[in-house]
Order: C-alpha cells, then sequence, then structure tokens
C-alpha cells in the first residue's frame, strides 16, 4: 500500500486491514479516513499521505475485509454492508475504535473524512454519536436509513458537494439541510457549480461515466476548506 502501515482489526466476524499513515513528527491529531465504495485504492491512499504531511496520524478504513477488483464489483458488496444501518454504522465504528486504539493515538482528538460513499460513512459516524470532533464529506452521499434525533450529533460537520452530482440531487440535500438544523448541529455545506460526483479524484474521467467527473478548482478548494475548518475545530481542543 504504497509504505503505508497495515493495521489489522476486525467486525462481526471480517478481518479487516486499515492503512496508516503516520507525520513525520508527534501527531497533531487523528484522522479517520472513510474510502470511496472502492474500498481502499491510490487515490485514498494519497489523501492519507497528504494528512500526514500535515501533522495527523491518519488510517484509511477498510469496509469490506477483501479485495476489490473495480467499481462494478464493488456495488454488490456495499449493497450489503448498506443493507442493515445498524451494522453499516457498528462497520464504520470498528475503524475508530481500532485507530483509537493505537498507542500513538492516545489522549488526541479525532476527527473523520470521506470520499463518495466514505462520506456518507463519516455522516453516519457523527449520526451514531461517535466520538469525533469534526467529520469532513467530500462528495458523499447525504441520505440515511436513520436520519439524527434533536440534539445527537457532537461533531462539526463540513459538507463538500458538487452542486450537478446526480448521485445526489436537490432534494437529498436540502432533507440533509433539514436533517441537521433538526438535529441542532454545528453544521457547512460548499456547494461547488456544475461540479459533478468524484470531483477530487483525477481518475473520475477515466471511468466513462457522465455523473462522475474531476474537477481540479473544486479539489482545490474543498481541501483548502478542510484545513481551515479543521484548524478551527482543533484549536477549540488546543
Amino acid at each position: 500500500m504504497s509504505g503505508l502501515e497495515a493495521v489489522a482489526y476486525s467486525h462481526a466476524g471480517v478481518n479487516l486491514t486499515g492503512w496508516l499513515a503516520r507525520p513525520s513528527g508527534s501527531p497533531r491529531a487523528v484522522a479517520a479516513i472513510f474510502p470511496t465504495i472502492a474500498n481502499v485504492n491510490a487515490p485514498v491512499e494519497r489523501r492519507a499521505r497528504m494528512l500526514a504531511d500535515l501533522g495527523y496520524l491518519a488510517m484509511v478504513a477498510d469496509f469490506y475485509g477483501e479485495p476489490v477488483p473495480d467499481f462494478e464489483a464493488a456495488r454488490p458488496l456495499a449493497e450489503k454492508l448498506r443493507a442493515d444501518n445498524g451494522h453499516y454504522r457498528a462497520r464504520c465504528a470498528a475503524a475508530i475504535t481500532a485507530l483509537r486504539a493505537l498507542p500513538d493515538a492516545g489522549g488526541l482528538t479525532m476527527f473523520g473524512i470521506g470520499y463518495c460513499m466514505g462520506g456518507q460513512a463519516v455522516l453516519e459516524a457523527a449520526r451514531d454519536e461517535q466520538n469525533l470532533a469534526a467529520v469532513v464529506s467530500f462528495h458523499g452521499l447525504l441520505n440515511t436509513a436513520a436520519p439524527a434525533l434533536p440534539d445527537s450529533i457532537k461533531a462539526r460537520i463540513l459538507v463538500c458537494h458538487g452542486d450537478a452530482d446526480p448521485l445526489v440531487p436537490r432534494e437529498q440535500v436540502t432533507a440533509f439541510w433539514e436533517e441537521m438544523d433538526t438535529a441542532g448541529a454545528d453544521w457547512h455545506f460548499h456547494s461547488y457549480g456544475d461540479v459533478r460526483h468524484g470531483f477530487t479524484d483525477p481518475g473520475s474521467d477515466e471511468r466513462g461515466l457522465d455523473a462522475v467527473k474531476y474537477d481540479a478548482s473544486a479539489d482545490r478548494q474543498s481541501w483548502a476548506a478542510m484545513i481551515a475548518f479543521l484548524d478551527e475545530v482543533l484549536g477549540t481542543f488546543s
């Protein structure tokens, strides 16, 4: 995994492997990274290294516990995982628990980020009241089978969304806003005009799908927004 360190953990009898990137010095905070539907791949590994370069101890979570050769093969695995929302949230929680148990993570503030399905996953972790200071969703799915209850979300939330994403139509966006307001969440929503799904991955253009397209400007802006957001959130814990 391009120099990332394997972290073994499990959930519901499935052996899972997280992939860890370490900063050069003492970690500033800890990042749980939830990948796309295709699970751990080169673009997500790159994000782990980028977070490590920013001083974070970062681990890419494992959704399935088995190799995923391509996006098409991932679909039935994702459908099975998400068929039971409680099971899905518990799989996400298992990664958070495994990361928190690492010696270098002891006592540090933790946040989560996610891409596509992983963006949905970090929002589910927030709805599940996981002990995360913040979550950041990049072109993530916003729908859920179990909307947040009033006063249940403790994590601060940043959503970076492509307004032309056909996988997340406007109705889903407004339903999410209303859910967050009902929950009393501290949320921020950045919407990028004429930007589609998968906008942070340069490989999106190679998939031949109209729904997904890389957007270099939205990629840069969303990453910068995340850095500023985390600087603000983590400043309250220093």
